[in-house]
């Protein structure tokens, strides 16, 4: 019988669950954040005061944080909504753009975000006479204040900006050419958000068409409160380069009572084509996408290989941030930094942004940063090992 040899160390342990430290500090990646869902209660309050707002339910801070946490878990779809309309109400000034847009990647960069894309509808702030083209350049101004300021912080953070037409109305063409107008001057892509249910994202080819003619990215919000069909319909009729949520693609995988795993035809083809899927933990489970973080989705398709990444979607009204996501999918499923760098660099890969700067990125940022953190803890664990006797000690010499 084979005995382990004495004079070899032991191999180091498994590496433990991540701490929260240590997913705070871990480069991450955000694709899927809505600007008018991640603002600071206390900038509300004030930018609600200064412009003469009156309707908000609450003008404690905390307050008011805790009633948006409460408005989004309610399970009314009615006052869910509600809490758009009160941070919408605030951001109709050039000056409230800029503060949210600075402090959402403050916020971010504080979280570890590296990279973000952040999106808005140019077309829900235009009530205090701002026009589509001032209202992307006071928040593209106020990414790159944000940026600045973070760095000034020691955190280093790039905001790319996706500009949003909403499904129920008839602006989409003209949003998806302010777009196209202000590509490479902060802006990388388009969306489409809004109810699924009746406003299918085929009432708006006209602009996933001059996109595609543009060679312009664009996602589309698809497959979270409705089924396939709205992702077969972003697929394959509109030509979407990722998916927003795209969480229902799991009524197409079939699990046997063997634990057999078989695809259906169109979670073949996500799969295969490597579509990127924007999913929000904790987004989801309030919208009733999944019971709990446990059964979740993503743990599925994240063993199936499915090009997945974490997202928040509205950090104010999921009480969320990148970290918090991953402390929930750390604690549901065992994840490692590993894990969380197979997110990362899967998000990084599909980002709106040229293929050289996304390879620098993970090259030169995620990558090292991981590997920093993983050093860390072998070091650690090495140091709390005992020591090893030499061969000439064991043999007595």
């Amino acid at each position: 019988m084979n005995t382990p040899n004495p004079s070899h160390p032991p191999l180091p342990p498994l590496p433990p669950l991540p701490t929260s430290e240590q997913i705070r500090r871990a480069p991450k990646v955000l694709l899927h954040d809505h600007l008018d869902g991640g603002l600071r209660p206390g900038t509300i309050v004030d930018l609600a005061r200064a412009g003469g707002y009156t309707a908000l339910p609450e003008t404690d801070p905390d307050k008011l944080g805790a009633w948006f946490r409460e408005a989004a878990d309610s399970g009314s779809l009615e006052r869910y909504l509600e809490t758009f309309a009160h941070t919408c109400a605030v951001m109709q000034t050039r000056e409230a753009l800029v503060r949210v847009a600075a402090e959402c990647a403050e916020d971010l960069a504080a979280d570890g975000v590296v990279y973000a894309e952040v999106r808005y509808a140019p077309e829900q702030h235009l009530e205090g006479g701002l026009t589509l083209e001032q209202v992307v350049e006071a928040v593209n101004e106020g990414f790159r204040l944000g940026e600045r300021r973070a760095k000034e912080d020691g955190n280093r953070i790039r905001v790319g900006a996706l500009l949003t037409a909403m499904r129920h109305a008839a602006r989409s063409l003209e949003i998806a050419e302010l777009a196209n107008r202000y590509r490479d001057l902060g802006v990388v892509g388009f969306d489409i958000a809004g109810a699924e249910a009746g406003y299918p994202p085929t009432r708006h080819l006209d602009a996933f068409e001059y996109l595609k003619r543009e060679n312009n990215h664009f996602t589309i919000h698809a497959g979270e409160a409705f089924g396939l069909p709205s992702i077969w319909q972003a697929l394959q009729w509109c030509g979407a380069d990722r998916l927003g949520h795209g969480v229902r693609i799991i009524d197409d995988i079939h699990t046997g009572e063997d634990g057999s795993v078989r695809l259906g035809r169109l979670a073949a083809y996500v799969r295969d084509k490597r579509v990127p899927l924007e999913m929000c933990p904790t987004s989801n489970l309030q919208t009733g996408a999944a019971t709990s973080y446990r059964e979740h989705p993503i743990g599925l398709l994240r063993r199936l290989h499915f090009r997945v990444t974490v997202n928040t979607d509205n950090r104010l009204m999921s009480g969320t941030g990148m970290s918090r996501e991953f402390e929930h999918l750390v604690t549901a499923f065992g994840y490692t930094l590993d894990d969380m760098q197979w997110f990362t660099v899967n998000a990084m890969k599909s980002a709106f942004i040229p293929f050289d700067e996304r390879l620098a990125m993970i090259n030169e940022v995620i990558k090292p940063g991981y590997a920093e953190l993983k050093a860390e803890w072998l070091f650690r664990a090495e140091s709390a090992a005992p020591p090893v006797a030499s061969d000439s000690v064991r043999q007595g010499g």
